[in-house]
């Protein structure tokens, strides 16, 4: 409070008594408010620990004090400082308890057991000790910070707590860390707020108003986003929200490194403890001592008078001490209109709510690192639309940060259009990697820019060269042509553009001079004016696309090489007939397409032989990747299967024996699939056994079906594979297909689509006649051809299908 002071009349001295009549009287009412806010703090921690122990609202625990100091007849303070258990001090004063004597013990006055709060009746008694034990450590806890300390204090030994945090719920909804003890800094700055999210247990807590318990790392970190790095840091935890007035805005959290529940103990422990720091958090902050308001007005006087963009920042701490912002304590005028701020007068506003991005700006971090260590922040210009003469203008600044003394002074220069220029002209020079040079060929005088110097190599303390000079510069297989383009240019004014090489301490460099003269009226050559340009990178870069050019078209063409061996060599192994052939009463047809895309040929196969006995073998199989590698195993596998089946092995002996031949080559670790048939004529039976392929189709009565696959595996896969035979009754008219997946397969579709397509296109085409297979391949393979095809067409002649029948 203050009075105003009658000025003095002209001439007349001020009236001293007067003067100090106001004095006394502000101090008078600055010793009650602080008495009241005392008295206040005191009357809320007294509430709080009737709150534990009861479980009642604020204001019930207030009216409880009220009546128990009426009974007693002694004052609500009196009452209050009994309650928490304060021993009886030495003197008296506001805000602390008078001396008393006899039976107005701090027990017994108030009905509370021992010196110190009571607890609930139901609560174990090592519970109840440890609740009163803490009711009077929190009477020294005077900040949220004080009080996280405080309870990882108590609740480490009794709970085997690691970390006490304590959250409060802003106006807009998220969370802020008020307090905390155990955790680092930097993990206190990660979370000092929490928006406000589902998934956070913090939150859950408080809009609940019921505590959560988090004892299953595994299931509660799917429900809730963990603090820690990692979380498996605290494996148990507790959010208790604590009742600070109408609602909980306040969060207690406590978290153990240990796994386990809470017991039923542990939880009375925590909801005691919480209902404790209800009035604790309830509490009143202490007044802060009246500011100084003359220096901070002269200061605001003299940057008002300042005709620069400046500010003065005072530093406002967070809980943990870090810079959470800036008052903005003083500014120019010219101060607003670069800040672009919210608008109005930024003086005696916080910093980040008139300039709500500045966290994300590069001066932000200039000011917190200029507050840390004193040393100037200058940052880089950049550009700013603004108004003047009442037109929109594009205008340049620069920022310099210093310190004074606990505060901050920030200045914004604007640059003169001169300025602007010499800056754009540096940036030309550093991004286009170039530098301008003059030579007065009358005085001999020459000047560089500073990005020559840097192109050359060359210290500026050294100073530029003479034109004449330049090619000595250049390296020796250079300097002829260089020195003859330099000589037309002084001798004849002829201009030059000609590229030569220097050696700098960074390598050799590939340079370009362009130059042109400046005659008198005579025409001769009295100034040159040029431009040094570094075009190593381009240069390198041709380079290298030239060397990748030449080797692409030389590995192309021994690719093309390796594709016309593989195909000689893979048309000598696996020749095709001409036209379809009988075996055993079926008639077969062939067809094989090789992959149109790459220079790789690959390893699908086919076999279709009539064997001793009079039965008729089938094979169709594909080789995984291509080239000679793959023709070789298609090769090996194709022979011994058919040696093998021949020499009177079983289907599924045949495909284990060539599993054990794939695994124990020593070139190649190629894998395979494969599907194995044998027709029997007299019974008109197919048997058949597949390692890892496609199945047959089989054609019946214009009916397309796709055989069930026995087991099988890819061949080259394991050490113990397992196969299994299924046979198929053939009916004169059937068709079967055997084939390779490069037919059905176009990625990136599934190969189920590819097989509803071929079954298409097999219904849609079940004639007989000669070349229908043909038609199909045309059907199934439109576009390009990304994998070798393979098939084999088997036919039971008999029933017509179509034009052509036996």
């Amino acid at each position: 409070m203050s009075e105003p002071v009658p000025p003095a009349e002209t001439g007349s001295a001020p009236d001293l008594a007067e003067l100090a009549r106001v004095v006394a009287r502000q101090r008078a009412e600055m010793d009650r408010l602080r008495e009241q806010a005392a008295t206040s703090a005191v009357v809320e921690r007294a509430k709080g620990v009737v709150m534990a122990l009861t479980g009642c609202s604020a204001d019930a625990a207030g009216e409880t004090l009220l009546q128990r100091a009426k009974a007693a007849r002694r004052t609500l303070l009196e009452e209050c400082w009994i309650t928490l258990g304060h021993p009886a001090l030495a003197r008296s004063g506001a805000g602390e308890p008078p001396v008393r004597s006899g039976t107005d013990t701090p027990g017994a006055a108030s009905g509370l057991p021992g010196a110190g709060p009571s607890v609930d009746p139901s609560a174990p008694d090592d519970v109840a000790a440890a609740l009163g034990r803490l009711g009077r450590a929190l009477v020294r806890a005077d900040t949220p910070q004080d009080l996280a300390r405080c309870l990882l204090e108590h609740l480490a030994p009794d709970l085997g707590a690691d970390s006490v945090m304590i959250y409060a719920r802003r106006p807009g909804g998220e969370l802020e860390l008020v307090g905390h003890a155990g955790i680092d800094e930097r993990l206190a700055t990660q979370w000092h707020q929490v928006s406000p999210f589902s998934g956070v247990a913090a939150l859950d807590a408080l809009r609940s108003g019921a505590p959560r318990w988090l004892e299953d790392l595994a299931e509660d970190s799917k429900r809730y986003l963990l603090i820690g790095e990692p979380p498996e840091r605290w494996r148990s935890r507790a959010w208790l929200p604590v009742s600070a007035g109408d609602g909980a805005e306040v969060c207690i959290g406590v978290l153990r490194g240990r796994s386990g529940p809470f017991t039923p103990s542990d939880r009375a422990h925590l909801r005691g403890m919480a209902r404790l720091c209800a009035g604790q958090l309830r509490m009143p902050a202490t007044p802060p001592a009246p500011a100084a308001d003359a220096p901070r007005d002269a200061a605001r006087a003299l940057f008002e008078a300042l005709p620069v963009a400046a500010v003065l920042l005072t530093p406002l701490r967070g809980p943990s001490g870090e810079t959470a912002d800036f008052r903005i304590d003083a500014a120019t005028a010219q101060a607003a209109a670069v800040l672009g701020g919210t608008g109005g007068a930024p003086a005696g506003r916080r910093l980040r709510e008139y300039w709500p991005g500045l966290t994300d700006e590069p001066l932000w971090q200039g000011f917190l690192h200029v507050l840390a260590t004193g040393e100037p922040y200058e940052g880089e210009p950049f550009a700013h639309q603004e108004v003047v003469s009442g037109l929109a203008a594009l205008s340049t600044y620069s920022v310099r940060v210093a310190r004074l003394e606990d505060s901050l002074v920030a200045t914004w220069t604007r640059h003169a259009s001169s300025d602007r220029q010499e800056q754009r002209l540096a940036d030309l020079q550093r991004l286009g990697n170039l530098g301008w040079a003059n030579w007065n060929l009358a005085t001999r005088e020459a000047s560089w820019s500073s990005q020559v110097f840097t192109i050359l190599g060359r210290a500026p303390a050294d100073g530029p060269v003479r034109l004449v000079d330049l090619p000595g510069l250049a390296v020796p297989d250079d300097r002829p042509a260089l020195g003859r383009a330099v000589d037309g240019l002084v001798r004849e004014g002829l201009p030059l553009d000609v590229p030569f090489r220097v050696r700098t301490p960074r390598g050799v460099r590939h340079l370009r001079l362009v130059a042109e003269a400046v005659a008198d009226l005579h025409g001769t050559p009295v100034e040159v004016h040029g431009v040094v340009q570094d075009l190593t990178a381009r240069r390198r870069a041709e380079l290298a696309l030239v060397e990748s050019e030449r080797e692409i078209l030389t590995q192309h063409d021994v690719l093309r090489a390796e594709r016309a061996l593989v195909a000689r060599l893979q048309n000598a192994l696996l020749p095709l007939p001409q036209r379809a052939v009988d075996l055993a009463g079926l008639r077969v047809e062939v067809a094989y397409l090789p992959s149109q895309t790459g220079v790789h040929v690959g390893g699908d196969w086919f076999s279709a032989i009539e064997l001793p006995d009079g039965d008729a073998l089938f094979v169709v199989g594909d080789v995984a990747g291509h080239g000679v590698d793959a023709v070789a195993t298609m090769a090996q596998l194709r022979f011994t299967a058919k040696g093998m089946v021949i020499t009177g092995s079983s289907l599924t002996g045949a495909l284990a024996r060539l599993n054990t031949l794939l695994l124990h080559s020593r070139d190649t670790h190629a894998t395979a699939t494969m599907i194995l048939a044998r027709y029997e004529p007299g019974k008109q039976r197919l048997v058949w056994a597949q390692a890892g392929h496609t199945p047959p189709l089989l054609l019946r009565g214009g009916e397309v079906t796709y055989l069930r696959r026995p087991s099988g595996m890819l061949l080259g896969a394991s050490t113990a594979p397992h196969f299994e035979e299924a046979e198929c009754r053939l009916r004169p008219g059937d068709r079967i297909l055997l084939y390779t997946d490069g037919l059905v397969e176009r990625p990136p579709e599934n190969i189920d689509t590819g097989l509803g397509r071929l079954a298409e296109a097999v219904a849609a085409r079940p004639g007989d006649e000669t070349g229908s297979l043909g038609a199909l391949l045309d059907a199934m393979l439109e576009g390009e051809r990304r994998d070798d095809v393979c098939v084999l067409d088997i036919r039971f002649p008999g029933k017509r299908q179509g034009s052509d029948g036996p």
